[in-house]
């Protein structure tokens, strides 16, 4: 993969904060070291389920995860939006384990957000 971790990690979290400045108002700079912290979470949640090539379980990773932000009164279109900036750096990388990384990604966020709307 061209885009290291960490690239994709500064990448998504600038995003993340330049979407929603508020965020840095509400959380500081330890928001933004959750922040990465979280991505690096996803990622390594992506590339566990790519080796064993199961996509439900990035799903139920992030059904999992949506229930407890939730409790922190976040909302689910945090997240959905935080893994659709993930999928805009993979776009970058032509390989099989970005495709798999942005189909994984795109089922988990078509899956929380058809729970949202039940």
């Amino acid at each position: 993969m061209t885009l290291r971790k960490e690239e994709i990690i500064s990448q998504v979290t600038e995003k993340i904060y330049a979407a929603d400045p508020a965020l840095m108002e509400k959380y500081g700079e330890k928001g933004v070291e959750r922040c990465r912290e979280d991505n690096e979470h996803h990622l390594n949640q992506l590339s566990a389920a790519f080796t064993i090539r199961d996509a439900n379980m990035f799903i139920d990773y992030a059904k999992w995860l949506n229930e407890i932000l939730q409790r922190y009164g976040m909302k689910t279109k945090h997240l959905t939006d935080n893994f659709r900036y993930i999928q805009e750096a993979l776009a970058a990388e032509e390989s099989e384990k970005s495709e798999t990384w942005r189909y994984y990604l795109q089922r988990a966020i078509e899956s929380l957000e058809t729970e949202e709307a039940s």
